[in-house]
């Protein structure tokens, strides 16, 4: 790595001479190289294939507070984070991942040995199209997702730029919102509101909090509570979980907080009912967020088509992965609908730096690194954060840790 990295810098190849897609890698590389060097930049960037993968899992002493949603609960034991890891060839070593990497994971990575990962669009095609039979939904997409994103990484480590770059920057400062507010036993609005205040002095001007598991006046006066304490330090978005059994129960609650100017109301009602997301959306005048648990750009098509939401919020693994979040970006685009990933940070940036019209970026409060010391913190200002520096998607966990928790 060290020596491509001397490579490069005394063929004096800036960020700009190396944004093009890894997908069409070929002579635009080496235009304006003299001929005696062109081989050489040739084996440095545009050839890499896969030597080994791996699940490397971790489990941390700190027992997380039992909380919950609208539908399930989650915490009360030790946290744990598996990555997926793959050598390569050439000595890249690409990460991914934090949640989810599994046995069917390591079949997929497994199944694109051979493949030249530079080629990120003919690497996705062959996983998605497995036995001939293209994936739909399910864990298989999530695997693909987990692939497609530790091929990214490794494509901006041999070309020593983010991922971001690697895609097409679109914007250096990204804006942000603390995912929080969920319930929890003995846990009182005062407490909510305690929470969403640290949020704002972290540097969040948008804060989200969790609806749809007690009676609709209860949780409209938790929202009431929260917006009057915060004024006009933060804006709220409200999350549902699709907790709530039918339309006019979301319509029901979102009535008593529609004069609010809440952000978002994020998943009201079942991810596959798409005329009762479409019938929440025409009732409201708030802007209704779903696609959390959908796939692919065929689920972000369906969205849309109905008119289910002002805003898709498709995972990036979910969703299979940076080459799909593209295509799902796209899908929108063209329907004016603006995406906002969910899950996992570090990963999301990418996104969110690279697509037009990506909204907003989800992420966690720097308390989650109390149990999981894996979290990189992102440095907060007025609701913004800089677009990531580090090559690759620089989510690599910290050697000591790994070889401290490791299981």
């Amino acid at each position: 790595m060290e020596q491509r990295r001397k490579f490069l810098k005394n063929l004096g190849l800036g960020a700009g001479a190396l944004m093009a897609s890894p997908a069409m890698a070929g002579e635009r590389y080496t235009e304006h190289v003299e001929p005696s060097l062109k081989s050489s930049v040739k084996d440095a960037i545009q050839y890499i294939s896969i030597k080994d993968v791996e699940i490397v899992k971790l489990r941390f002493p700190k027992k997380t507070p039992k909380t919950w949603n609208a539908i399930k609960s989650s915490g009360g034991g030790y946290p744990t984070s598996s990555f997926l890891k793959i050598t390569t060839n050439e000595g890249i070593i690409g990460w991914s991942g934090m949640k989810g990497v599994s046995s069917t994971t390591l079949g997929f990575a497994k199944k694109i040995k051979g493949l030249n990962l530079m080629n990120t669009e003919q690497v996705w095609h062959h996983m998605f199209f497995h036995d001939r039979k293209p994936v739909a939904k399910g864990k298989e997409i999530h695997a693909i997702g987990s692939v497609d994103l530790c091929v990214w990484d490794i494509v901006g480590k041999a070309l020593q730029l983010p991922v971001h770059k690697v895609l097409g920057n679109f914007r250096e400062q990204i804006p942000v919102y603390a995912a929080g507010g969920y319930y929890a036993e003995g846990k009182t609005n005062a407490d909510l509101v305690k929470e969403m205040e640290g949020y704002v002095k972290e540097g969040y001007n948008v804060v989200k909090m969790k609806v749809g598991f007690l009676d609709a006046k209860e949780d409209a006066q938790r929202v009431k509570e929260v917006v009057k304490a915060l004024g006009n330090d933060a804006r709220v978005m409200v999350d549902a979980n699709n907790g709530y059994d039918t339309a006019y129960e979301a319509i029901r609650f979102g009535k008593m907080v529609e004069d609010l100017d809440l952000y978002w109301f994020e998943e009201p009602v079942a991810p596959d009912d798409w005329r009762g997301n479409a019938e929440v959306r025409e009732e409201l005048n708030i802007p209704i967020v779903a696609g959390e648990n959908e796939y692919t750009r065929w689920g972000a098509r369906d969205l849309v088509e109905n008119h289910s939401c002002d805003i898709v919020n498709i995972d990036t693994i979910k969703g299979g992965g940076l080459t799909e979040m593209r295509k799902i970006a796209a899908v929108c685009s063209a329907y004016h609908i603006e995406i906002a990933p969910h899950g996992y940070a570090h990963m999301n940036v990418h996104a969110v730096a690279s697509i037009p019209n990506a909204k907003i970026l989800e992420t966690y409060p720097s308390k989650a690194r109390d149990f999981n010391p894996t979290l990189q913190p992102f440095p907060i200002k007025n609701g913004m954060i800089d677009a990531p520096t580090e090559v690759g998607l620089g989510m690599d966990p910290d050697p000591s840790l790994v070889k401290k928790y490791k299981v």
